[in-house]
């Protein structure tokens, strides 16, 4: 009689104890984490393929864009750009840069993906060109300063550059140069002034970048004045432009601050082609 209830007690918890061995190995199948979608963000997983060892393997898909990699005019994404520098470094509007390369949301990209930053070709895609002012108006001319860093006193009644462009340019500001363009540390003038003082748009074009979002820049504004130039205004207490709108030589787009900065100024930049220029260089005598 013993020995058959011990048998029987052998055979119970033999069968319980396979039963909880299956049920671990099931819920670690089902508890796996979900392979994420590059592309769409998707948190489920797409079908999976036995791998070595019987672990399943999910199809990686390759960044956006990949197949350009390395070709003229384009640009592969790497740790720490954003889209809004990427477009500045390369003369391009961010909203044209994120049409050219079919981002639709131009706060993600990866690392890796591939971005079109010079306008297409193809007659697929319509470039917006710079919309010139159809109207008249008087230009806003600057008093001239009381003074200027001597260092650049000589450089100041340089000739413009302008053999590329036909853009007539004024000043951005009527304060003092505090600090002039340097290729490694400066990448344009620094203007100083009080707070609320007027920034006007240096030539006429149109604004393709208003905001924050570029660290060290503070309240930021981006003008594209043709196909090669763009002009930067950093550092500002107020905008006064939107967007996509144009603007005029002289026009009022925004007001003297210290935002990002130790002190209230204007940092100006000139970009040909995405490189930083010496303003001086183009901008009228004082």
């Amino acid at each position: 009689m013993n020995f058959d209830v011990h048998r029987r007690l052998g055979w119970w918890f033999l069968a319980a104890l396979t039963a909880v061995m299956l049920t671990a190995c099931s819920s670690r199948s089902l508890n796996r984490a979900p392979v994420e979608d590059r592309m769409t963000g998707s948190a489920n997983p797409p079908a999976a393929t036995a791998g070595a060892g019987g672990v399943d393997l999910a199809p990686v898909k390759p960044p956006q864009g990949f197949e350009n990699a390395g070709k003229p005019g384009y640009y592969t994404v790497k740790p720490g750009d954003t889209l809004l520098r990427i477009a500045l470094e390369n003369g391009q509007a961010v909203k044209d840069v994120a049409r050219w390369s079919q981002v639709e949301n131009p706060n993600l990209i990866e690392v890796g993906q591939v971005l079109r930053v010079v306008p297409p070709v193809s007659g697929d895609v319509v470039v917006k060109p710079v919309a010139k002012p159809s109207v008249t108006a008087s230009t806003v001319v600057l008093p001239p300063s009381v003074a200027i860093a001597p260092a650049l006193a000589a450089s100041a009644v340089a000739k413009p550059v302008t053999a590329d462009s036909d853009i007539k340019w004024v000043w951005p500001a009527s304060g003092v140069v505090v600090a002039g363009f340097d290729e490694a540390k400066n990448k344009g003038l620094d203007i100083g002034g009080t707070a609320g003082e007027a920034v006007v748009a240096a030539a006429d074009g149109r604004v393709v970048y208003v905001g924050a979002g570029l660290r060290g820049y503070g309240n930021l504004i981006i003008l594209k004045h043709d196909n090669v130039y763009l002009t930067a205004y950093a550092h500002n207490q107020t905008l006064l432009v939107k967007e996509d709108q144009t603007v005029l030589k002289g026009q009022k787009i925004a007001e003297m601050g210290n935002s990002d900065a130790e002190r209230v100024k204007l940092h100006f930049e000139v970009r040909r082609q995405g490189k930083p220029v010496d303003p001086v260089k183009y901008l009228p005598p004082r």
